[in-house]
């Protein structure tokens, strides 16, 4: 009797418990879906749902695990190489509905991946951008790990496992120690639940990744053109894209709804950044320190696509005004031209 008491307190707990924490989903639910709306980007609550951790216990989990990353990762601390990479990142973060202020580092590892870790700790691998053809198919990975961040999957993950691990109570009580062995042979509550999220995160990763690139100037069919060539890539040499990443949506039908968000969300504008010498700088630096065939040297500016059907030249264009909303495109840095020769710097 009294243990039947004591499996009801618990459910009924529980129950409370649930409800209460389902409160902001539902309200953000009522209040109309903005996630598929650009023009309010920075005006709306992409994280809203249930989480037990509030901003500030989110960025101190961030920081301490971005201390255990930094611990075994081998970075790279080449001082212009970090710049360009954190420099990008920020200028995603800008266009971004992040609340947390944006650090990103360079791993030295030839795996094609990236992720970010709870309060806006970005890690990308040099595979990443070698493999990358323009800084626009960069950007693409990047601000789809920057979505993670502002959408707050992480803890919002951490905090479904824990659910479902207080649902689970019951079962020492009812099933004994098999109850107890099912509920431990569950692993919901893991480390890796913070870096590997459900297909319904990861699809509104891409989403807002999409939509953060477009809003900070880029193409955003790069995203598109970048995994289909990660795909095939894939296929003809198995392993280059790290387990996390090849864990994502499979990329055919990721593509197909990345061009589809496209094609209905995103208006098609005059121009957009495509690549910038100072990617094309930083790779060069980059490939010659794995001892890869050097990029070939880039423009001395930006590289701009003009969309279909546009007669406006870009050096005529109107107003400067026009382009408030349009990210300052960073000139070329005269210290990157000692890249090459300093290349020894990061081995």
């Amino acid at each position: 009797m009294q243990l039947m008491r004591l499996t009801n307190w618990i459910v009924s707990v529980i129950r409370t418990f649930a409800l209460a924490a389902l409160v902001p989903a539902l309200m953000f639910a009522l209040s109309g879906d903005s996630k598929k709306d650009p023009d309010q980007i920075g005006n709306r609550d992409v994280g809203a749902g249930v989480n037990f951790y509030s901003l500030e216990k989110e960025l101190a989990l961030g920081k301490q695990l971005a201390q255990e990353v930094e611990r075994e990762a081998k970075l790279v601390n080449h001082p212009a190489a970090a710049e360009y990479i954190n420099r990008l990142a920020q200028n995603l973060a800008r266009n971004s509905d992040l609340k947390f202020p944006v650090t990103a580092k360079l791993i030295d590892s030839d795996q094609v991946n990236a992720f970010a870790l709870p309060g806006g700790f970005l890690y990308i691998n040099t595979g990443l951008l070698l493999r990358a053809e323009t800084e626009a198919e960069l950007a693409g990975p990047i601000a789809h790990e920057i979505a993670h961040a502002a959408a707050r999957h992480g803890t919002r993950q951490m905090s479904r496992g824990q659910i479902a691990n207080l649902a689970s109570i019951p079962l020492i009580f009812i099933g004994g120690l098999g109850g107890y062995a099912a509920r431990q042979g569950a692993g919901l509550a893991v480390p890796l639940g913070f870096l590997k999220f459900s297909r319904g995160f990861e699809q509104e990763a891409d989403l807002l990744g999409i939509q953060y690139m477009y809003k900070a100037g880029y193409d955003p069919t790069a995203f598109v053109d970048f995994f289909e060539r990660m795909a095939a890539l894939e296929k003809k040499k198995p392993g280059t894209l790290a387990e996390l990443f090849r864990s994502h949506p499979s990329t055919d039908k990721r593509i197909q709804s990345a061009q589809a968000n496209i094609q209905a969300l995103l208006r098609e504008l005059p121009q957009y950044v495509v690549t910038t010498s100072d990617f094309n700088d930083v790779k060069q630096l980059l490939a010659a320190s794995v001892r890869r065939p050097k990029a070939a040297p880039g423009e001395t500016g930006p590289t701009l696509r003009r969309s279909r059907g546009s007669s406006e030249r870009v050096e005529d264009r109107g107003d400067a005004g026009d382009q408030d909303d349009r990210p300052t495109l960073n000139r070329h840095d005269p210290t990157l031209e000692s890249f090459a020769e300093n290349a020894h710097e990061l081995r």
